[in-house]
């Protein structure tokens, strides 16, 4: 349990590095003030493909998939891929450019574990190329979607169509214009067993009867280019051809997409939260009152302790589990992911927090990342499953262990 880099993980580290200090760190700001322009709306920055297209140049692209996704992977393990996830997730709005991101990046899992060789044809190599983006439509408005058993979205088969009616909404990606398709969840079957009542199917995004009502704002913010949707599907067909694995699968299908996205997922902080340290620290360095540079004192020196201490933690409960998974695969490390829901999102809110308070104004301005860090780490801890679902899911099974 070394978690020692191999020789060509190292290597990519070291060009990930290169990249992010000399094309995505100097444009942050940029960004930020292009996509919050409401003249922008739904838009990228002008140079946005171009820096797509320099990572794939340099062989950093699609290096999510984990080697037994062959041959759609780039033949790294899960311990390899964690520690590269760290450094390009250190900016919040990078890893697209390294087609990295979610919810794509758990879409193109779960089409390359469970789709046919037409549906991988369709959407995955399109998907596998950054040509598309595509959503995932799970969560309702109208039921407590933490527990995925009350969804009531409807589908129905008709002849050769399924026909889908209901509601969703905090769709991430859907108002973005290059987001063709929807990976939609929904109740196909409701007299089986609790487990095994849905399906999961795609559907066009341009299919008749998908309807985006509005663009939900996340703590006043759009998240523009991506944004969350608020959906209804009035009488939308898709062909039966359309449904990933199986009637009633649904819910296999999405523990199968919580795999290897997990650990991507928590290193993603990681990296957010480190960023924050690095800034921190070089902000108490800079900053004088009363009398001395805030990184003299005490109370100053302790939150940066209590960061480090956090961090480092997190990032061995990341790579303890992508070992464990690269060893004994999904079903060994349940509780390893579990916690990893709970402590990645929660520890990197902390130290943006602890951060932001060391920054003062320039904390909570657009000046520096650590604000969107703190808003993305607060929303993730409800948008991934509420705390307290993990934490029960967790309990249960701790006291199980013991008395057995």
């Amino acid at each position: 349990m070394g978690f020692e880099l191999s020789e060509r993980a190292s290597d990519l580290q070291m060009r990930l590095r290169a990249f992010m200090e000399e094309h995505i760190y100097p444009r942050e700001h940029e960004f930020e003030l292009f996509t919050s322009d409401q003249n922008n709306l739904w838009q990228y920055p002008p140079w946005y493909e171009d820096l797509k297209a320099k990572a794939r140049e340099q062989g950093l692209w699609n290096l999510f998939l984990p080697e037994e996704y062959a041959p759609w992977s780039p033949g790294l393990s899960n311990a390899e891929i964690a520690p590269l996830f760290e450094t390009m997730c250190r900016s919040a709005w990078s890893q697209e450019v390294f087609n990295c991101n979610a919810p794509d990046r758990g879409n193109m899992e779960v089409l390359a574990k469970y789709g046919t060789e037409a549906q991988q044809k369709q959407w995955l190599e399109p998907l596998l190329a950054g040509e598309i983006r595509s959503a995932y439509a799970m969560t309702e408005p109208q039921v407590a979607s933490s527990d995925a058993t009350n969804m009531e979205l409807k589908i129905e088969r008709d002849g050769d169509e399924y026909v889908l009616n209901g509601k969703k909404w905090w769709t991430t990606g859907a108002l973005n214009p290059k987001c063709k398709l929807l990976l939609v969840m929904g109740k196909s079957n409701p007299d089986a067993g609790r487990h095994n009542q849905h399906s999961t199917i795609l559907v066009p995004k341009d299919t008749p009867g998908v309807t985006i009502k509005r663009a939900l704002h996340v703590f006043g913010s759009l998240h523009s280019p991506k944004g969350e949707g608020d959906m209804v599907f009035n009488n939308v067909r898709v062909p039966v051809d359309n449904l990933i694995l199986g009637e009633g699968r649904g819910f296999e299908i999405a523990q199968g997409r919580l795999g290897p996205g997990r650990f991507q997922y928590a290193m993603m902080f990681v990296g957010m939260a480190e960023r924050c340290l690095e800034i921190m620290c070089k902000r108490a360095d800079e900053r004088v009152a009363f009398g001395e540079k805030l990184s003299k004192k005490t109370s100053i020196q302790h939150e940066i302790a209590r960061s480090r201490c956090d961090i480092e933690q997190c990032r061995l409960l990341v790579l303890s589990a992508a070992e464990k998974m690269d060893k004994y695969g999904i079903d060994a490390i349940v509780d390893d992911v579990t916690m990893l829901k709970i402590v990645a999102p929660q520890m990197c809110e902390t130290v943006a927090s602890r951060a932001m308070q060391i920054l003062g104004g320039m904390g909570v301005s657009s000046d520096t990342p650590v604000a969107q860090i703190f808003a993305s780490s607060r929303f993730c801890r409800i948008a991934d499953g509420p705390d307290e679902v993990h934490m029960s899911r967790l309990g249960k099974s701790t006291i199980r262990s013991y008395l057995n």
